[in-house]
């Protein structure tokens, strides 16, 4: 019998070694997987190296595993907000690494790793410091520049319902990410609302299909 349930996230984040590429699904609080991100501070992995769609909110989440000392480089849009003190300092301090990537950019690059596609040329940045060091062309009149995708070694990510197969469905816009960092892992890892028994999701609604999710940790279990 298929099922991906692991009875809480310590067990389903066991594994991740120093070093690895960690995505983290998101915008700002909406669909953060905060379950998953404090496992994985517990756990003790370092050296990690994360794909987010910014840099941490407050002293919770993200940003205690920015705290911890346990991110060598973060990849991400937006690195700093009004709350963003933690990366602000750790940056300033030359303490931790910064790739800047445009949002449309870092999702397509995402999603251009889950889809098998090599690289792609986009005009997003083109002509400004982000382009320096780039592949550049000139195509149909526009400036591009050559941008590759974004593989993950995990993503943790959140959805509303599972099944024990691992097929996902999310709550509105708390999706933004998840799909596609599913996609672009090796390993992916969905806390959800509630696990449901086969058959009772719609497939018309399933977003993010099992064939993409390895593990899969109830919150109503770990409560």
């Amino acid at each position: 019998m298929i099922s991906k349930i692991f009875d809480n996230v310590r067990e389903a984040l066991a594994d991740v070694p120093d070093g690895a590429t960690v995505m983290i699904g998101g915008f700002g609080m909406a669909g953060q997987p905060t379950a998953l991100i404090d496992a994985l501070l517990d756990q003790g992995a370092k050296d990690l190296v994360v794909v987010n769609n910014n840099a941490g909110n407050g002293d919770t989440g993200l940003a205690a595993l920015l705290a911890a000392g346990r991110v060598r480089k973060i990849i991400c849009s937006f690195p700093r907000q009004t709350d963003s003190h933690v990366f602000d300092g750790l940056y300033r301090a030359g303490k931790i690494e910064l790739e800047l990537v445009p949002q449309g950019n870092l999702a397509e690059r995402i999603r251009a790793a889950g889809a098998g596609i090599g690289a792609f040329y986009t005009p997003t940045g083109a002509g400004t410091p982000l382009a320096e060091g780039k592949e550049a062309r000139h195509i149909n009149g526009r400036d591009y520049i050559l941008e590759y995708p974004l593989h993950a070694d995990y993503a943790l990510i959140k959805a509303l319902k599972a099944d024990r197969w691992g097929n996902l469905v999310y709550r509105k816009t708390a999706r933004n990410f998840g799909p596609i960092m599913a996609t672009a892992s090796k390993v992916a890892v969905a806390e959800v609302d509630s696990i449901v028994e086969l058959g009772q999701l719609d497939p018309e609604a399933i977003v993010t299909p099992s064939l993409f999710v390895q593990r899969v940790v109830a919150l109503g279990a770990e409560k």
